[in-house]
């Protein structure tokens, strides 16, 4: 499986993911949200909705275009320190985060932290 398709797999999952912890929404935030200009729009939205409304479309955009992955990503040191104080119960969505980083960086962001 090359790094398109694994890519895919996780976004598949990161999406399972957050359906099972019942972070998935069916409604879209307002679009003035969507367009935040810092980072992870942590100043208009949950990191739960960044990723559904943000990243996961972005990341989706640029396989379906084959345009090339992002070399550069941590995603998963934000995601433990959003969920610093339910770590074990967010444990899977940030390993797979941090798959994802690794994947695309080639290198673990969370390696310091273990």
């Amino acid at each position: 499986m090359d790094q398109r398709q694994r890519a895919a797999r996780l976004l598949e999952r990161v999406e399972a993911e957050l359906n099972c912890l019942g972070l998935w929404q069916n409604h879209h935030p307002p679009a003035q949200d969507l367009a935040s200009t810092e980072p992870f729009a942590m100043d208009t939205l949950d990191f739960h909705q960044w990723l559904q409304f943000i990243m996961l479309p972005r990341m989706w955009a640029i396989l379906d275009s084959e345009h090339p992955l992002p070399q550069n990503i941590a995603v998963s040191p934000m995601a433990t320190h959003v969920y610093r104080d339910e770590l074990d119960h967010h444990d899977s969505l940030i390993t797979l985060l941090r798959e994802f980083d690794v994947l695309l960086s080639g290198t673990d962001p969370l390696a310091d932290d273990v």
